[in-house]
């Protein structure tokens, strides 16, 4: 992907500055992907394997790090890490691109944002939504994230229950088990990708402030969060996708799907980051999606 033309600056955000990358001609009228990262409180980078859609399909996508990560301003201002922020930092990053029309991909958190961008805005231009190893529901994540813990060997699955029930990550064992935890439902590929681990390693603390210390337990800001209800109001194109085992399960995925009208539900072999661990088949199963939903010329 050496070959493809990229372009990268800032967006003046409240005060602050918002960090995006553009990547690919976009020739042939196709819409540009806007790219929403996870977290809450990751970087776009682990999103980077999207790059092979612009480098097949001439479409161009785009990324950015949402306000307090990477390469974005990163205050220490607790009362922006919201829902209301971001979905603002999204119009913002819309306006300065001049993207009038576009496709969302939403990743993990960015897909709840995806959703919340929608169901919040009046916003006309969006063509499609791509709901990626996401969410509807924080009760729902974390009574599948239980069961997902019941699956692991007894002595993995011990040492997380008691670190929830002790509030306490510390210990050597339940370091251990999360990894294990990691290695089945988020990323199964090791060593990590530079690109992924570069997002693992970077964490900001919007992810302990809106999420809470691990995967599988939220107790942040966002833990009584549930828009199951109001997924009927979506009236936007919608492809869901998750990994066969992904922490985001398929059970969850399908509470999405069945939510939206017309939705359509896709399985793909993996773990939370089946985008990356099956690359060309994720990208060519997006890809063609989007294409269904571009301008007719």
């Amino acid at each position: 992907m050496a070959n493809l033309k990229v372009t990268s600056g800032t967006i003046p955000f409240r005060g602050f500055e918002t960090w995006y990358e553009r990547v690919g001609e976009g020739s042939g009228g196709k819409t540009p992907l806007l790219t929403l990262h996870g977290g809450p409180g990751a970087l776009h980078n682990y999103l980077k394997s999207l790059d092979g859609i612009a480098a097949d399909e001439a479409r161009e996508v785009i990324y950015y790090d949402q306000l307090g990560c990477g390469k974005s301003s990163t205050p220490y201002l607790p009362e922006l890490w919201n829902i209301e922020t971001y979905v603002a930092e999204i119009d913002a990053v819309r306006e300065a691109l001049g993207l009038d029309e576009i496709h969302i991909l939403g990743q993990s958190w960015g897909g709840m944002l995806a959703l919340e961008y929608v169901l919040r805005t009046a916003h006309k231009g969006v063509r499609s939504l791509v709901i990626a190893s996401s969410l509807a529901s924080i009760p729902l994540w974390a009574a599948e994230a239980r069961r997902l813990i019941q699956l692991m060997e007894p002595g993995h699955r011990d040492a997380i229950e008691a670190a929830i029930a002790a509030d306490e990550y510390a210990a050597p064992e339940f370091k251990e088990a999360a990894e294990e935890y990691v290695r089945r439902y988020e990323c199964s590929l090791d060593p990590l990708p530079s690109f992924v681990a570069e997002s693992f390693d970077n964490i900001s603390p919007v992810y302990s402030h809106m999420w809470g210390p691990e995967e599988f337990v939220c107790t942040g800001t966002l833990q009584n969060w549930d828009i199951t209800e109001r997924l009927g109001e979506i009236d936007v194109p919608t492809l869901v996708t998750t990994g066969v085992q992904d922490e985001a399960t398929p059970y969850i995925a399908k509470s999405i799907s069945d939510g939206i009208v017309g939705a359509r539900l896709e399985l793909v072999p993996g773990t939370h980051l089946c985008h990356v661990e099956h690359s060309d088949e994720y990208n060519a199963l997006v890809e063609n999606f989007l294409a269904l939903n571009d301008p007719k010329n």
